[in-house]
């Protein structure tokens, strides 16, 4: 069998396969830009698939230029600097390229170019969103090179803001990327450890929107069918990283948690989110690590479904079942067991039960967060002691 291609329109018009990079200047194109600003992290702009999609956009005569002041984790600085960048050199679009971070400060730099009103003012609060004006938000085409967060078909992006050190997610519908480009060619120079990290972000995504108690029952079932291509082609990605199938089809399973994800998230990002801030972790290994605790501590609300689920998967056992194929996953996949694994400590423990609670994500829990909750959560993943929260 070989790597799929397909042209999909959902959540937005997505052209998918390998070699698909090549349309670049023709999605461009088509989404209206004539101008674009590529934005990138600082370790993927001197990488030779960042040097190509360059040429690929001068080649068709584009007056492109490149940003890339982005860290891991980008912060509200990153963010000015981008949009002085894409005002000074008068885009009219950007071409968001790489990871979570490259796309969610790509997306956001379009979003915040054309407005007036500080950044914090558009958070994912309520109706706050309404505070912008649409039409002076910049097109974006999006370009993965890893497969996880899904921030390729995302309306929000991540931002740290730096005087908190608290991790706050813009929104806007019209943050959604025109057309997105995902050539699973572009992942194959991912090391392991960022393979297994950012599928285990996936994973997330698709697990907790599963979970989440609230009502969208199409959300609900691509996430299923995610976290099954999880589970098959994870471990075959991590192993050989030139399986372009098995690159292929966590590609799509990350598009799909970050699909499914608006149904709701959980406990998993809500201590995630401040330990990545605090302590500057991988993201995506971070969720790896809290799964587990997390899914002992929600059983009481989420045993039947995950019963539902492990049948899907054929994974006999029910609850236990499944929960032993996560653990045996993270195990496959090199996902440490407990948070001193991502060198994290407990000193800090107070502020991360702190910043849990009020994480946007933690309302979508299965079974509410409490302070009580979130600090036995915590200590058992820093302990590695499944019992601790059962």
């Amino acid at each position: 069998m070989t790597a799929p291609t397909a042209n999909w329109s959902y959540p937005t018009a997505i052209r998918f396969g390998p070699g698909r990079i090549k349309e670049l200047a023709d999605a461009c194109r088509a989404a209206g830009i004539s101008r674009p600003l590529l934005v990138t992290d600082a370790g993927l702009a001197k990488l030779p698939i960042t040097r190509r999609a360059m040429d690929l956009l001068k080649e068709a005569g584009f007056p492109a230029a490149m940003f890339s002041d982005v860290q891991p984790n980008p912060v509200d600085s990153n963010l000015e600097a981008g949009i002085a960048a894409f005002r000074a050199g008068g885009h009219d679009g950007v071409v968001a390229f790489g990871g979570g971070s490259g796309l969610d400060t790509g997306k956001v730099i379009a979003f915040m170019a054309g407005q007036t009103r500080p950044l914090w003012d558009f958070e994912d609060i309520g109706d706050w969103w309404t505070r912008a004006d649409p039409d002076k938000i910049a097109p974006v085409v999006a370009v993965p090179t890893t497969a996880g967060t899904g921030s390729e078909v995302g309306r929000a992006g991540v931002i740290t803001q730096e005087a908190t050190n608290t991790k706050k997610v813009i929104f806007h519908p019209k943050m959604m990327p025109r057309v997105v480009i995902c050539d699973p060619e572009l992942t194959v120079g991912m090391p392991p450890a960022i393979t297994a990290g950012t599928g285990m972000d996936a994973l997330a995504h698709c697990l907790e929107a599963y979970c989440s108690p609230s009502y969208h029952p199409m959300a609900e079932g691509i996430a299923v069918e995610g976290i099954r291509l999880i589970f098959t082609n994870l471990p075959k990605a991590v192993t050989n990283g030139q399986d372009l199938e098995a690159r292929a089809h966590m590609m799509s399973a990350a598009a799909m948690g970050a699909t499914a994800f608006q149904k709701g998230l959980g406990a998993i990002h809500a201590l995630s989110h401040p330990v990545g801030a605090l302590y500057h972790t991988h993201h995506g290994t971070t969720n790896g690590v809290f799964m587990p605790y997390v899914l002992v501590f929600n059983r009481p609300a989420i045993e039947a479904k995950i019963e539902r689920l492990a049948g899907y998967l054929g994974i006999p056992g029910g609850f236990d079942g499944f929960l032993a194929a996560v653990l045996d996953l993270r195990k496959k996949t090199g996902v440490p067991h407990d948070l001193k694994g991502l060198g994290v400590d407990g000193a800090r423990v107070d502020t991360i039960v702190e910043m849990s609670l009020v994480d946007p994500t933690a309302g979508g829990n299965p079974v509410p967060l409490t302070k009580e909750g979130s600090r036995k959560l915590f200590d058992a993943a820093l302990k590695g002691d499944l019992m601790a929260v059962a």
